[in-house]
């Protein structure tokens, strides 16, 4: 396979990546965060125009675990060992300045995940276990 081909492949699954952490955001982090702001009735709007947030939410851990395990292979295909920039000036530049924009792209994509996975599991037992 040549450089170039496995460029597009990193950064398809790297794009791909933040798609699905971006669909945790939005079927579980944003409506929590909502109801704890006390915009309930924004909630009830989201899910009336956009019945399949319903769905999501229904099967978040399916959600959680498919975007948790696309975060794994993108790491993996960013950060594997052998991995290294064609000679040719031209191409090892673009290859170093796409390699970079898929860390950032990378990076976003755990933060999304993090921040609707502690929005999902972890603020409410937090909650109730300091009895708020």
């Amino acid at each position: 396979m040549s450089v170039q081909t496995s460029k597009i492949k990193d950064s398809s699954v790297t794009i791909f990546t933040l798609f699905t952490t971006t669909g945790t955001l939005v079927c579980c982090a944003i409506p929590i965060i909502f109801v704890t702001l006390g915009l309930g009735a924004t909630v009830a709007a989201m899910t009336s125009a956009f019945p399949f947030l319903i769905v999501l939410s229904q099967h978040k851990i399916w959600v959680f675990a498919f975007s948790g395990l696309m975060l794994v292979i993108s790491g993996w295909l960013m950060y594997r060992p052998g991995r290294a920039c064609p000679a040719d000036q031209a191409l090892g530049e673009a290859c170093s300045t796409a390699h970079k924009w898929n860390k950032r792209v990378y990076w976003s994509s755990v933060i999304l995940w993090g921040i609707g996975f502690t929005a999902a599991y972890v603020l409410l037992p937090v909650r109730i276990w300091l009895d708020l």
